[in-house]
């Protein structure tokens, strides 16, 4: 039913205007209690078996939605009641930014993909927080915060600009997410170079842990699909050196190899997310986990549509594994349909749980070369090439 209506109507739309249309729709079905108890009945119904612990938090499942549909915190709890195991919010900044002017969001749709050039649009970390401070959730559900830097910040103080935000939002997130590979941002991806991730992570966290006093907040840091291998290995290797608790692989690429889609459209500015970028956001999770193992944890995200690319993403090391783009071609059933699959790709594999699949796949096959799935700095960038 979905896929008819998206056919007949969402993609004769803008695609911004279609997605605040079914954003005002999912805010109105949780709004009703009534109705918002059955659509949660209907849409996430509960898999013991998929019950995930991960940064310290617990979880229904392993699967989330990504940062970028709720920029602002306004609609948790319909998501929650979606399915969604986890929502990350944002990307929120310090100071409250309109993005990038319209046109800014385009469907691809024989990719099955999406660009978009947002430019970090929302309210601003205050306002933000102040929304997240009066919340009263109608449903149990772990809530990231996603933080960048304002467009209108020089590079040079973008530390600054992170640590007003994690300031305010800390208190309010069960985890928070550094956001250093958007490439709407200018100079935003210089980021993650570890001479400036350094810096900026350890300030994050200093940050936090000055704010909150009564819990550790989990800190993550998020990287681009672009990155060379030796790049990804440096994040990593930084990432264990300074204690942060988890990575997510991957943002959108810049990347525009091998699309279907007009040229005209193809060649639209901006990130592209969805199907096309499944193998190198695979790739890049893959390469992780050979090099952190189980220390940090990975969430896998980018060109996740299925079940089956869900149970991909943990056998190469996501403990956590999100999704987005695949959202606006699947509709709301799409929860239900990666928790029944995975449901039965568990049941049909040879592990007894999801953490004994996490990273099973980069272990088997380091197995079948002699090599460890994960060791010392000095010698992992060989082994995870491999």
């Amino acid at each position: 039913m979905y896929k008819l209506f998206f056919t007949l109507v969402f993609r004769w739309m803008d695609p911004e205007k279609a997605h605040h249309l079914a954003f005002r729709w999912i805010r109105l079905v949780a709004g009703v209690p009534v109705l918002r108890t059955y659509a949660a009945a209907v849409l996430a119904p509960r898999h013991r078996e998929l019950r995930t612990e991960a940064l310290g938090l617990r979880m229904h499942g392993p699967f989330g939605l990504a940062a970028g549909f709720d920029k602002n915190a306004v609609a948790i709890d319909g998501l929650t009641m979606l399915g969604f195991d986890h929502v990350e919010i944002g990307t929120v900044t310090a100071l409250a930014q309109s993005g990038n002017p319209k046109k800014r969001l385009f469907r691809l749709i024989p990719d099955r993909a999406l660009i978009n050039r947002m430019g970090f649009n929302n309210e601003g970390s205050a306002a933000v927080a102040q929304r997240l401070a009066e919340r009263r959730p109608v449903f149990k559900g772990v809530v990231g915060v996603n933080i960048g830097k304002t467009k209108v910040v020089p590079e040079g103080e973008a530390v600054a600009d992170y640590v007003t935000s994690t300031e305010r939002l800390a208190a309010h997130a069960d985890y928070l997410v550094v956001n250093v590979s958007s490439p709407n941002t200018p100079g935003l991806r210089n980021l993650q170079a570890t001479e400036s991730l350094r810096p900026l992570l350890s300030a994050v966290r200093e940050a936090a842990d000055r704010t909150v006093t009564t819990r550790r907040v989990p800190l993550l840091v998020k990287i681009a699909p672009d990155l060379a291998d030796e790049d990804i290995d440096a994040v990593a290797d930084l990432a264990v050196e300074l204690g942060l608790d988890g990575i997510i692989a991957t943002n959108t690429t810049i990347a525009r190899e091998g699309l279907a889609s007009p040229a005209a459209l193809s060649a639209e500015t901006g990130g592209l997310s969805g199907a096309p970028l499944k193998d190198r956001s695979l790739a890049v999770l893959r390469r992780l986990y050979a090099r952190v193992g189980d220390r940090i944890t990975l969430v896998g995200v980018g060109g996740v549509e299925s079940a089956e690319d869900a149970w991909q993403r943990i056998l190469a090391g996501a403990t956590l594994v999100q999704g987005y783009s695949a959202f606006i071609y699947e509709g709301p059933f799409w929860c239900r349909a990666i928790h029944k699959g995975l449901a039965a790709r568990l049941a049909a594999s040879p592990y007894a749980t999801l953490a004994e699949a996490v990273g099973a796949g980069v272990r088997e096959a380091a197995a079948r070369t002699g090599k460890p799935a994960a060791s010392d700095p000095s010698t992992a960038s060989e082994e995870s090439a491999a």
